[in-house]
Parts: structure tokens; C-alpha cells; sequence
């Protein structure tokens, strides 16, 4: 009996397996490629407060060994102090790998895990390095520890920095108020993370196309967008988002340089929304599942 039901057991992960996506892995490291020579090295930014322990365990979650040579730096609370104007200290665990891709490449953003960075989604990361300045990378993010996942993008300021790469500091600032927002959000409205980035990213897109003068302009486009995907906010948060926007409005941000990345994440965020396929197909696979079980114990027992 003990082997029939390992049959079941596997038959059962075996259609999980056939409905479930392929084609997700990190594509931040395919293997030993050499050094860069145009490009340049890839670039690893490990938190300060990680252990040794940590420390090895987040080098293998970002695959350092698959590279002949990294250039290595380490992002502290100071660094989020001159940066953002946050907390000197502050416990810095969250660490990024970046390799550099030509023009044109895009940004690409991968967690390698996603269970320890609990409040900060990739498309919530891809929308902040893009009102930072950020433009055509790759992106790993690790962390050994359970952490929001706001460290990484100072760690992401930290490595161009320490390459010579200089972001506009008004813009960094911009990009984590973003990022609070985003997580603010989410955590106290309890909107869905992906609406979140849709959220922000349809708001970003129709600054692109109407580009609004005034602070009034900004506040419609708001409410539009707010009113498009029927999400309800407070009133509190609802001036969030307005003060955040108008600030970007008064930033040198040429929205239209990065509209088709933004294009891009809202084909993604529609993709994560509206899947309905894989989910029914996984409600499918487990419900055959417990019919099969159910007939079997019956023919067992009866």
C-alpha cells in the first residue's frame, strides 16, 4: 500500500511540474563567459552586517564563481546616509550583483531570494533604478537573512559610485522615497504588489505622454490612474503619490527615454495579473489529483 501511494505522490508532483512556468531562472550569470573587456568586470556589493558565514552563503546565492573576475565593494549605513540622507546605522544585509550590458539592454532585475527580501518586489526595484538613472544591467539580488530589501538599491548606488558612475543625487533620493511608497502601500493599504508597480509605472507612463506643468496636473494624472485599476487609497496616500510625482516632474527625467522599458514592466505585471491559464491549470492538476486519491483508498477499502 506504502508504494501505491508514493506512485500517487509522484504522479502528483509530476503534474505540478507540467504546469508550472519554465524559463524563470536568473538571467544575471549563464556561466563562465570570461571577462568583459568593453563592459567591464561584474560588480558585487555585499552588506556590511553579514557574517562571514553570510557572507559565503550570499556568494554562492549570486553566483560570484561564475565569473573569472569581480570587482567586490561592501555598502554600509553611512553609504545610505550620503546617498539618500538615511540612517547611519542602519544593519546593511541585503547584496546585489551587477553586469553592465550595452545600450539599449534594458534593465533586468532577478531575486535570487525571494523569501528573504519580503517587502520589495523586482518590478518595484526595476521601477526605482529607472527614476535613479540606472539604464542597461543585469541585476542579482541576495540575502541570508529575512530583510525588507531596501539596502540593495544604496548597494546598487554604492557599485556605480565606486565605478566612477555618477547618479544624480536628487534622483537617488526620488528612487527610495518611491520605494517606500511602493512598500507603504502594499503593507498598509494591502493593495497587491504587482497593481503596486502597475500602479506606478501607468503613472510614470502618463507623465511621459501628457508631461504636466503643474503640481495640479501631476494630482489628475494620479487620480486617473488611481480610478483606471480601481484601487482605493486614503487620503494620506493618495497625497503620497502626488508629492512623490511632482517631485520627479521637477526632476531632469526624460520619461520618454525609458517608456519602452516601462512598456516592457507593464507587459510583465499584466502577465503576472492575468495568468489565469497557469492557475487553472494548477487548480486542475491538484483537484485530479484528490479525485484519483479518493478512488484509490476507496478501491482499497471497500
Amino acid at each position: 500500500m506504502k508504494n501505491h501511494i508514493g506512485l500517487f505522490l509522484l504522479s502528483f508532483i509530476l503534474m505540478l511540474t507540467s504546469v508550472i512556468p519554465q524559463g524563470v531562472q536568473a538571467s544575471t550569470g549563464n556561466g563562465n563567459e570570461g571577462i568583459n573587456e568593453k563592459l567591464g568586470l561584474p560588480i558585487v556589493v555585499y552588506g556590511d552586517a553579514l557574517s562571514d558565514a553570510q557572507k559565503s552563503e550570499v556568494t554562492d546565492l549570486l553566483e560570484v564563481d561564475q565569473h573569472d573576475e569581480v570587482d567586490e565593494f561592501t555598502v554600509t549605513g553611512q553609504d545610505i546616509a550620503n546617498y539618500i540622507g538615511g540612517n547611519p546605522n542602519s544593519n546593511m544585509y541585503s547584496s546585489v550583483k551587477i553586469i553592465h550590458q550595452d545600450d539599449g539592454e534594458g534593465i533586468n532585475i532577478e531575486i535570487a531570494t525571494p523569501d528573504n527580501i519580503t517587502k520589495v518586489t523586482k518590478e518595484m526595484y526595476h521601477n526605482a533604478l529607472l527614476t535613479a538613472g540606472v539604464e542597461n544591467a543585469d541585476v542579482l539580488v541576495a540575502s541570508s537573512v529575512q530583510v525588507s530589501g531596501h539596502s540593495a538599491l544604496t548597494g546598487i548606488y554604492k557599485a556605480y559610485d565606486a565605478k566612477g558612475v555618477s547618479l544624480d543625487e536628487d534622483r537617488m533620493k526620488v528612487a527610495n522615497e518611491e520605494l517606500d511608497v511602493a512598500t507603504s502601500l502594499a503593507d498598509e493599504e494591502g493593495v497587491d504588489e504587482a497593481e503596486v508597480s502597475e500602479l506606478l509605472t501607468e503613472i510614470k507612463k502618463a507623465i511621459a505622454e501628457q508631461n504636466p506643468a503643474t503640481k495640479e496636473e501631476v494630482e489628475q494624472i494620479v487620480e486617473e490612474q488611481l480610478s483606471n485599476l480601481n484601487i482605493e487609497l486614503s487620503e494620506e496616500d493618495r497625497q503620497r503619490l502626488i508629492d512623490l510625482f511632482d517631485q520627479m516632474r521637477n526632476l531632469n527625467i526624460n520619461f520618454d527615454d525609458v517608456k519602452n522599458q516601462l512598456d516592457e514592466l507593464t507587459g510583465g505585471l499584466q502577465d503576472i495579473l492575468n495568468d489565469e491559464g497557469f492557475w487553472d491549470n494548477l487548480s486542475n492538476a491538484i483537484q485530479e489529483f484528490f479525485d484519483a486519491l479518493t478512488e484509490f483508498f476507496q478501491s482499497v477499502f471497500n
